[in-house]
């Protein structure tokens, strides 16, 4: 990805479903001008849920997710199925395609939507070959009668400029992205970012968070300076007035707040991101639960990343470390990566989610409802390490 891409996590999420071979793929194609998804007349083609970003006009950076059909059968369909399910946790708007008039299970799939609170546009294709759609819309409207499908045909095209139309219309309030640092900075304010160069850094790259957050402070006009942890005292120095706000890595919490003037706000990349993403109100209720751990509690440390453990890594070292040095050496702490996320999260006394800067803002909190329905506390690392660290309530968090 290129540093003038927006990252697939900040895009709207446009999930397609039906049942297999109703054109799912062919609307993505229709919609988009492009064949930017596989398209068959054999049932089944698209297995696994499909991620495509697109820019669209009205629209601009979203991802379409084209999903296996719901009406897959056998193991393995069963297994295409649940992967299906699992995207919807990460839907922002749902495209539900009706392709003949046997459309118990589309209706079901109305109320899956409904009661995960997913917009819907239901659209009835192959408009070309399909007679009565009437009846079709008779049948959506008696189920919900504030829906109002849409009649297309992906082969001609008929109608796809509609969708678009519907999809603008439904947009969630905070589609447009609210700002990573909030209210924590304005124009003309200097900002010290101080970011350590270790082995967690992609060499000759900076990490998503630090190029997001550098981004939004540019396009906020404020002023800012960069550093490496060694080198904090010298920028320090090198300033006539001490910086409005540091932005640190939560890694190095402590050294920098032993370090930085009275007079200057400090957060990290993880807190800004645990606001930006997820709900910081509960993951800082949720932290203090790490006095109330004993040897004998369960901990879930969850990455978004799938990436090949380093030394000191975060997730897998330094927190562990970190909790067992304050609870005892005996706490069990699990780890999972990437969507492994457990459905049953009762066994564990606290979950601790990474920045999540590479999942959208939908699937976080889908994550933290999991945990709060479960009543499990749910804190993030930023949040969790200023909280180990003594300086939770000293520290900045939106």
């Amino acid at each position: 990805m290129s540093l003038m891409d927006t990252p697939r996590a900040n895009r709207l999420h446009i999930g397609i479903f039906g049942k297999r071979n109703s054109g799912k793929s062919s609307i993505v194609n229709a919609i988009t001008n492009q064949d930017v998804a596989l398209v068959s007349d054999v049932a089944g083609t698209t297995t696994d849920p499909v991620y495509k970003p697109m820019e669209i006009y009205g629209i601009g950076p979203c991802v379409f997710i084209d999903t296996a059909g719901f009406d897959d059968v056998g193991e393995l369909g069963k297994m295409r199925v649940d992967k299906t399910k699992l995207a919807l946790d990460k839907t922002d708007i749902a495209l539900l395609i009706f392709s003949d008039h046997d459309i118990e299970e589309e209706l079901s799939w109305i109320n899956i939507l409904k009661e995960k609170e997913i917009p819907i546009v239901p659209i009835i294709n192959k408009a070309d070959i399909l007679e009565n759609p009437e009846d079709i819309i008779a049948r959506i409207q008696s189920t919900d009668s504030e829906l109002t499908p849409i009649i297309v045909s992906a082969k001609t095209k008929d109608g796809i400029f509609k969708i678009r139309e519907e999809i603008i219309r439904l947009l969630p309030e905070d589609y447009e992205f609210k700002s990573i640092t909030g209210d924590l900075v304005q124009e003309g304010d200097l900002i010290l970012l101080v970011m350590p160069q270790d082995i967690q850094a992609p060499k000759g790259r900076l990490i998503l968070p630090q190029v997001q957050t550098l981004r939004d402070l540019l396009d906020k006009k404020c002023i800012v300076l960069s550093a490496t942890t060694d080198k904090l005292e010298e920028a320090l120095d090198s300033l006539k007035n001490p910086p409005k706000l540091i932005i640190t890595d939560s890694q190095v919490f402590k050294t920098v707040y032993d370090k930085k003037p009275a007079e200057s706000k400090l957060t990290s990349f993880s807190v800004l991101f645990a606001n930006y993403k997820g709900d910081i109100d509960y993951y800082t209720k949720s932290a203090k639960i790490i006095s109330e751990l004993t040897e004998d509690s369960r901990v879930l440390i969850a990455e978004a990343c799938t990436h090949a453990p380093l030394p000191e890594d975060i997730g897998r070292e330094k927190l562990p470390r970190l909790l067992r040095k304050k609870v005892g050496e005996k706490l069990q702490v699990d780890i999972v990566s990437g969507n492994n996320f457990p459905e049953d999260l009762s066994s564990y006394q606290l979950v601790i989610q990474c920045g999540a800067c590479m999942f959208n803002r939908k699937y976080v909190l889908s994550r933290i409802e999991r945990a709060r329905v479960q009543n499990v506390p749910m804190t993030n690392y930023g949040v969790a390490l200023a909280y180990l660290n003594g300086i939770l309530d000293q520290i900045d968090l939106k």
